[in-house]
């Protein structure tokens, strides 16, 4: 089982199919992480969108960088660089933004 150092945390909206499939992924890999659900909570959302750029959910953070949303955190399971990125191993991607 994959040793996680690094917090997850998936800002989400309960219809979004990318929200569902990038969970998956984590559930899959035994990765815990911490869902916030940014209906009815249009403040932190426009917070979250301001520091990150996105604008569109799930917005993935590891550690306190921003990797992006579900094609991204796809795309780091993809090039084998997610394990290593989770357990400390890799920095945070050069364009992760902090919290």
């Amino acid at each position: 089982m994959l040793e996680v150092m690094r917090p997850v945390t998936v800002y989400v909206t309960t219809w979004c199919p990318y929200c569902v499939r990038a969970k998956r992924l984590l559930d899959r890999k035994g990765v815990p992480y911490e869902e916030v659900n940014l209906e009815g909570n249009p403040e932190l959302r426009m917070r979250l969108s301001r520091e990150t750029g996105m604008r569109t959910v799930p917005m993935i953070f590891i550690g306190d960088a921003c990797i992006g949303g579900s094609d991204e955190l796809h795309a780091l399971e993809a090039s084998g660089q997610l394990d290593a990125l989770l357990s400390g191993e890799d920095a945070p991607p050069a364009s992760g933004t902090l919290r």
